[in-house]
């Protein structure tokens, strides 16, 4: 209809009808939406169901040398004590020496600004504070406690130094952080050694508490980049479950921020296990949703054939006789290929899984497929 001058200015043009495709996408679209909705539903009632019928422990880093909580049907969350304070005293004396990069290191462009002046003398302040009540700190073995003491003094030493001087350099900062060698070896070795007793005592309490079903409690440890190879939390796990309980029941999440909450591990917890039965319900392999399953799709997308896989270089597998489009397109430019070893979804391998040879079972989706067709 026509619109009247008036209301030509403000009246906004009726859109067109969306075409066949536009409306398909979108109802597409919307489906997917419904799914996420429908998964975030039934998450919570599988979680509540898998408290209701298996123990599980979790181990959280914490700046207190972790956390461990164990989780038992019918029972209250039990949050066990922190390690003794002795770690955290020393491992904050350790520490604090590379507290003295942190706040020279930026400035190295231009040693001479007063930018790191104030704040170095705040923090040589507070190492003296240290110092003058050393001696006081509990659980500390003499000789621990002379590191710790030579720590602070070399620590106040050095700031006092570039202080005075008003200004600094890299072969100074060196040669101060190296000179600490054998303290910090006696003062990081003790501080481990009190974290690691410490949660194996928990552990094995919890394990005697448990008795019979520690063989069904499932147990997990939050991981940043830097902790994953050398986890303490998970290693101390690993002493008590066994290996054959990698990638099973004791499990390595990696996360985006140190402190983690039990809420948090909780719900992993229990999307991993619930895809575990999906796996098996639509695929017959109870570990395959361990794998994001659009990434085997998308391998076999770029690899011409998943079965006839040879080692290449560096540990690498690629297919033959035909090459995968990756790999051929690396070439012509140049470029060796590297692509991650195919590994079997159930595998008893350490978290960082990258052995093809270890493990059992399926490897890809077309694999799982094959294997639950075979008589």
């Amino acid at each position: 209809m026509d619109v009247p001058a008036f209301l030509q200015s403000v009246a906004t043009p009726v859109p067109p009808a969306p075409t066949a495709g536009e409306e398909a996408t979108r109802r597409a679209l919307e489906l997917d939406d419904a799914m996420q909705r429908i998964y975030d539903a039934a998450l919570a009632q599988f979680q509540e169901n898998i408290l209701a019928n298996c123990p599980i422990i979790l181990g959280l880093f914490s700046a207190a040398g972790g956390e461990f909580w164990l989780f038992r049907p019918g029972l209250p969350p039990e949050e066990a004590d922190p390690p003794p304070i002795s770690y955290q005293t020393t491992k904050g004396i350790s520490h604090s020496a590379m507290a003295i990069y942190q706040l020279l290191a930026p400035h190295l462009g231009d040693p001479s600004s007063i930018a790191w002046r104030a704040p170095t003398e705040v923090y040589r302040l507070q190492q003296q504070q240290v110092l003058d009540l050393v001696d006081e700190l509990d659980e500390m073995p003499d000789e621990v406690r002379a590191a710790c003491r030579d720590i602070l003094e070399a620590n106040i030493a050095y700031m006092s130094s570039v202080l005075d001087a008003g200004t600094f350099d890299l072969a100074g900062l060196e040669t101060f952080a190296r000179g600490l060698k054998n303290q910090l070896h006696t003062t990081i070795g003790f501080a481990a050694s009190v974290q690691v007793s410490h949660w194996m005592d928990v552990l094995e309490g919890w394990r005697e508490e448990l008795g019979d079903d520690w063989e069904r409690t499932y147990g997990a440890t939050n991981s940043l980049y830097v902790t994953r190879t050398n986890n303490i939390l998970y290693t101390v796990l690993a002493q008590f479950f066994g290996q054959e309980a990698f990638n099973d029941r004791l499990l390595m999440f990696e996360t985006t921020a140190f402190d983690t909450t039990p809420e948090q591990m909780l719900d992993l917890m229990a999307r991993i296990i619930a895809d575990r039965a999906l796996g098996q319900v639509f695929f017959k392999d109870y570990f395959l949703m361990d794998v994001e399953l659009l990434g085997s799709g998308g391998r076999d997308a770029v690899t011409n054939e998943v079965h006839r896989r040879t080692p290449a270089s560096g540990g690498v597998y690629t297919t033959a006789p035909g090459h995968a489009q990756i790999a051929q397109e690396a070439r012509e430019r140049g470029i060796e290929p590297l692509l991650p070893p195919i590994a079997p979804f159930h595998s008893h391998n350490w978290p960082w899984r990258t052995d093809a040879s270890d493990g059992e079972g399926a490897s890809t989706i077309a694999e799982a497929y094959e294997q639950a067709d075979t008589p």
